[in-house]
Parts: C-alpha cells; sequence; structure tokens
C-alpha cells in the first residue's frame, strides 16, 4: 500500500448507521443491521480501519455489540466535537494512519466540509445506495448487492 491510498473509514452514527435506507440486511450474521452499518462492517473485515466519530454520549447497543469499530471518539468523552480539526486528527491518529488516508461520512454537510479542511476526503450521506456506491469507489470494493 502506498502511502496516498486510502486505509481508514471514519463514520458518523445518527442520520448515517441508523438509515434504513432499503430495508435491514438479513444474512447470516449481519441480520438486523442497516445497510451503511453492514457495508462498514463489509469495509473492516476487508481490512479497512474503522472508527465512529459522534457527538452523540454513547454507541447504540446494537452497533457496540456488531463490533464494526476499531476506534470510538465520543465527544463528551474527549473533550472535542465535530466540526473542530482536532477530533478529526485525533481521530485519524488512534487508527494509526494521517487524515490524508481517511474518508469522512456523515449526513451534515459541515461536519463534512470541516473533515476535508482537515484533510480527509469527505461523503455528505443523503441516500443509502449512493454512498454504498461512493465507499465502494473509493475503497476499490466489489458491489455486493
Amino acid at each position: 500500500m502506498t502511502g496516498t491510498e486510502l486505509a481508514a473509514l471514519i463514520v458518523d452514527c445518527g442520520g448515517v448507521l441508523d438509515d434504513p435506507g432499503w430495508g435491514l440486511v438479513r444474512n447470516g450474521t449481519t441480520e438486523g443491521l442497516n445497510p451503511l452499518a453492514y457495508e462498514v462492517r463489509r469495509l473492516r473485515t476487508s481490512g479497512v480501519a474503522v472508527a465512529l466519530l459522534s457527538n452523540g454520549d454513547s454507541v447504540p447497543e446494537e452497533l457496540a455489540r456488531a463490533g464494526l469499530f476499531d476506534s470510538v471518539v465520543l465527544s463528551g468523552e474527549v473533550g472535542m466535537s465535530k466540526p473542530d480539526p482536532a477530533v478529526y486528527r485525533y481521530t485519524a491518529g488512534l487508527l494509526g494512519v494521517s487524515p490524508r488516508r481517511c474518508v469522512f461520512l456523515d449526513d451534515l454537510g459541515g461536519n463534512v466540509a470541516a473533515a476535508v479542511d482537515a484533510g480527509m476526503v469527505g461523503i455528505l450521506h443523503r441516500e443509502v445506495e449512493r454512498t454504498r456506491n461512493e465507499l465502494a469507489v473509493l475503497f476499490d470494493l466489489e458491489d455486493s448487492s
């Protein structure tokens, strides 16, 4: 892997991982995961480092149990919150990669813009299928539909 390849995904929870999109995935160990949570699992299984970055105060129980994240950053625990550029750099550091090797996914444009300003590739989530396609292209994954 070269130093410029994308190696990590940092993702928000509310409005992204809880988006039901086209419905719950119902196959094997992914039963009950929303489509983007399933994509996060698929990325992590393929070797992409994954962190949850949330201004919320906890991780929903179903996501915590699913083992989707290498790191979890909750703003109340670290004393920083989105869109502070420091929280993006901090989260990338926990994953052991530079911000330039991270994709940040959120449903709020201001948070995505701040991540881009911090050096990350940004995805503004609006629709599940579009977000899935963007992740597949950025991380060079085969379509699993």
